[in-house]
Formats: structure tokens, sequence, C-alpha cells
């Protein structure tokens, strides 16, 4: 398994995070809580990049690493 560095943990987490506040919303509230799940999202997957280019690891591989960490962590980050 990908050693995964707790920084790109936390970035997935607050992606999640982000992504969990667009339930309910309709509207303004919405297209705002959207648009930081864009962000959050994109600044996870730039962090995800820099990080298998530096280590010289599989994109792919290091997101779907990050990814499994999240989902299978004892607290669910989208609750």
């Amino acid at each position: 398994m990908t050693d995964i560095p707790d920084e790109l943990i936390e970035l997935e987490r607050s992606a999640e995070e982000a992504r969990a506040r667009l339930a309910g919303l309709a509207d303004e509230e919405h297209t705002a809580q959207w648009r930081r799940w864009r962000e959050a999202s994109a600044a996870v997957l730039a962090a995800i990049t820099e990080h298998a280019k530096a280590t010289g690891q599989n994109r792919y591989d290091v997101e779907r690493a990050v990814k499994t960490a999240v989902r299978h962590a004892e607290e669910d980050p989208a609750e």
C-alpha cells in the first residue's frame, strides 16, 4: 500500500465534508457550497498529483489509497 501523508488525508476529509454539506441546500446556498466543494476537490487532486510526481508513484494509485484511507476510517468524514 502507498504511504499516504497526513496532509493528503486531511485535504480529502475536508473535500468530503464540503460535499456532505451540500445535502439539503438549494439555490444560492447550494451553488456557493458546490463551489467550496469543487475548490476543495481541486486542492486534493493537485496535492495528490504533486505527491505522486515527487515520489515517483502512479497518481491514480495515490488517489485511490487516499480515498480508501478516508472512507475506511473509523469516523465517516461526511457525518
